[in-house]
């Protein structure tokens, strides 16, 4: 008889945290659902329509269908699997012929298709009215919370709508129902890809930044020239003047997108063009995609180097008014970078809340540990105020947004761009060390996470281009600043620091004013860093309860913080900010 084995079992697994899984994450984000419920379609602050309510309601219903998906098990596989399965360049077909594709893992068009199927592109735009924006809003920022690579091609879109307005009506009447559709068609078309122009749904990316340039979009050299007549080359007479692009670009964000937004030179200087993948008559357009960037995150999203090569291109506005069209465009994915920004502070407060409330050391539960859940509760207080920050944004581009708030909004997104993103990075850090070694792999989505917040930081436009806009309107607009302190100084009076610490933000404002333009380029960050504080002070005050907004005045406008999260006033309500976490 053989010896018998002895099967040795040297530990039980004990005191690891359960997964996050099967979570709605709209209703279990407090301050989301009560900003949707002040400022969203049907809410208190949007409208006094009798349908108002029943319009609420269905809102609330469809984000708390988001929350739950995006919080499924199912979706956070897709989510990890979109990321370690990154998109590959197919740049020619296995006959040689060039086919500029970009291969992605089916998990990413899962992950998009849903957030396209939910309006997170387009449905402001496909339904306008009161709210309209904020419900958008808030469904993009579900769905960047758990996977953000995906919501780089989501917000373009979004963003391309106004531009589009501004085309030749053949085109404009071809492409906006392709952006407003609901429908994910992940194919091209056309030549190679099947379908020739049947397609009816469409993403589109853009195409600014040239290696001299780079934020600088004035030095651009890609060259756009006009062909004879009007849809000469392509059979789309009524798509307006016809160029021919050549060039290259540096960043071309979303390659497999259907169309693009591109800078070019024409004879009157820097225009905006829109470049479609596939022409009208169904054949390909000249989209030479050279190389993929290895990026530092963003990894389930494509960004590329591509050239063009009399590519064909149609004018959307003027010549040499390409800035000025384009900037539409600009100013809305600048609103997404805020939204994208506090999207990631919540999945990193989530996930270090749920670690904290089920993770043991050294005898307790670490949330109950004060050091601990002094260092939770501040990323909170982070994670709120720039949630609320994002809503009352996205409130303000609602197509009922009076002069007064179109200029606010002209100020307070350049100032919450510049503020909210650059908080992102330090923000996901601190939450990743909550979990400690485990937060630092891949196996949980912090480490993800922590890749990923810098890039809002410098997508559309770094902090430097961020704080010399504050700058710009400054200097041309007064009437954003009078709207802006307008807007903040309805906190007046709640607290002494936020009264402080308005009033320096006005002292400043008026300093900048009669400066000289160095000086006040050397205190630019000073300027934006102030107004963006101001603005979430104020913005807490009346709206967070009011411990929450105590503490995060104190923290952030006053003496009472520290130079690291987890240092709080004496006597913060840590149990009740962990509460709405």
């Amino acid at each position: 008889m053989g010896a018998e084995v002895v099967m040795i079992n040297t530990h039980e697994v004990e005191n690891q945290v359960p997964a996050r899984e099967g979570v709605d994450e709209f209703t279990s984000n407090v301050p989301l659902v009560e900003a949707v419920a002040r400022w969203g379609r049907g809410g208190a602050e949007a409208s006094a329509r009798p349908e108002a309510s029943a319009q609420a309601e269905a809102s609330a219903q469809e984000l708390a269908r988001i929350g739950a998906l995006v919080g499924s098990s199912a979706f956070q596989r897709d989510a990890e699997r979109a990321n370690t399965h990154p998109p590959v360049l197919q740049a020619f077909d296995r006959w040689g012929r060039r086919i500029d594709e970009v291969e992605y893992d089916d998990a990413y068009h899962r992950v998009i298709g849903a957030a396209v199927a939910a309006g997170a592109h387009t449905s402001a735009a496909a339904a306008p009215g009161p709210g309209a924006n904020v419900d958008r809003a808030a469904a993009f920022l579900l769905f960047a919370q758990v996977e953000p690579g995906h919501a780089c091609p989501v917000s373009m879109t979004h963003a391309a709508v106004p531009t589009l307005e501004l085309a030749a009506s053949g085109l404009r009447d071809e492409w906006m129902p392709r952006l407003l559709s609901r429908a994910y068609e992940p194919r091209l078309g056309g030549d190679g890809g099947g379908g020739g122009t049947t397609k009816q749904s469409a993403l589109v990316g853009m195409a600014m930044t040239e290696k001299q340039g780079g934020s600088d979009v004035r030095a651009n050299t890609t060259r756009a020239e006009r062909r004879g007549g009007s849809g000469s080359s392509s059979g789309a007479a009524s798509w307006g003047a016809e160029y021919g692009l050549t060039g290259h670009k540096w960043f071309c964000s979303a390659p497999m997108s259907d169309a693009f937004l591109v800078l070019a030179q024409a004879q009157h200087g820097l225009s905006c063009f829109f470049v479609p993948r596939v022409l009208p008559d169904g054949s390909r357009n000249v989209f030479r995609i050279q190389r993929l960037k290895d990026k530092l995150g963003n990894r389930s999203n494509a960004s590329s180097e591509i050239e063009l090569d009399g590519t064909t291109g149609w004018l959307i506005g003027e010549e040499g008014r390409g800035v000025a069209t384009i900037v539409q465009m600009v100013t809305r994915t600048r609103l997404d970078c805020v939204i994208g920004s506090a999207a990631g502070m919540r999945q990193a407060v989530a996930e270090a809340a749920w670690h904290v409330r089920h993770r043991s050391a050294f005898g307790a539960l670490l949330v109950d540990q004060p050091v601990m859940s002094a260092v939770v509760a501040d990323l909170a207080l982070e994670s709120e105020a720039a949630t609320l920050t994002a809503m009352r944004l996205a409130r303000s581009y609602d197509e009922d947004a009076d002069g007064a708030e179109q200029a606010f909004r002209r100020l307070a997104t350049a100032v919450s761009k510049y503020w909210v993103c650059k908080r992102g990075a330090g923000h996901a850090a601190e939450a990743l060390e909550c979990l400690g070694g485990n937060g630092y792999t891949e196996a949980f989505p912090l480490a993800r996470r922590y890749r990923e917040q810098p890039l809002l930081a410098i997508w559309e436009g770094s902090g430097n281009v961020i704080a010399l806009d504050v700058l710009r309107v400054l200097a041309r607009e007064p009437e954003a600043f009078e709207a802006f302190f307008a807007e903040v100084g309805a906190a007046a009076g709640e607290s002494p620091v936020f009264d402080a610490a308005l009033a320096a933000a006005r002292s400043l404002v008026r300093e900048l004013s009669a400066t000289d333009a160095a000086s006040a380029a050397f205190l630019a960050r000073e300027l934006t860093e102030r107004l963006a504080l101001v603005l979430q002070g104020s913005l807490m005050l009346r709206y967070s309860p009011g411990g929450v907004a105590d503490a995060f005045v104190r923290t952030r406008l006053g003496d009472e913080g520290g130079r690291q999260y987890g240092v709080l006033p004496r006597g913060a309500d840590v149990a009740g900010i962990l509460a709405r976490a």
